[in-house]
């Protein structure tokens, strides 16, 4: 089973894009999503989070996702502490799915996918990329952050030509009918690259 990546930056379009490719029948891992699961279910994760940031990490509602943030945002040690937590379990959680799935390659979507360096495990990646006031109208209608806070997100990410460099292919998300033209040639082609000989 071939595993390809699907990352870029913040109201690129990645989740658009993801759910193109699982309209063609393709089995779409979001790691956004697993991680919030994870970070809510997991035993271990829960433990590790509150012997690492304190018994305020969970409250009667859950996983304390502000207090984290606020502490971790501009503190790069304490997010890397928090990485560190995550990011093995999430990488063992993908890997038992991957086993479940069927076709001939996964779509692993992934925000952080170089940053976390989990692209090592994939067989190909896919950089989706925008026009960055595009970006920001998305992320800020989709979310209700402030520009500000948008910005300070984008500035704490990869820029899209570091993400390009290391990528096989990228998707132009601006006009949707267009991307999804872009989604079903690439399909075409990753079936008969990874089609067994």
């Amino acid at each position: 089973m071939k595993i390809v990546g699907l990352t870029g930056g913040i109201g690129s379009g990645k989740t658009t894009v993801a759910a193109m490719f699982a309209q063609l029948g393709v089995a779409v891992f979001n790691s956004d999503e697993q991680a919030k699961n994870l970070i809510a279910t997991n035993k271990q994760v829960k433990q590790q989070i509150i012997a690492t940031f304190g018994a305020q990490s969970y409250t009667s509602d859950g996983y304390n996702r502000s207090y984290i943030a606020q502490i971790v945002f501009h503190n790069p040690d304490k997010l890397a502490q928090l990485n560190a937590i995550v990011h093995p379990a999430l990488a063992q959680h993908f890997h038992q799915w991957v086993l479940q799935q069927q076709g001939v390659y996964v779509l692993k979507e992934a925000a952080i996918l170089f940053e976390s360096g989990s692209y090592k495990d994939c067989d190909y990646i896919i950089t989706v990329t925008a026009p960055q006031q595009l970006r920001i109208a998305r992320a800020m209608s989709r979310d209700g952050s402030t520009l500000q806070q948008i910005k300070a997100r984008i500035s704490h990410q990869w820029t899209d030509a570091r993400r390009i460099a290391l990528s096989q292919a990228v998707i132009h998300n601006t006009d949707l009918a267009d991307t999804q033209k872009q989604v079903q040639a690439l399909h075409q082609y990753l079936i008969q690259l990874f089609a067994p000989h």
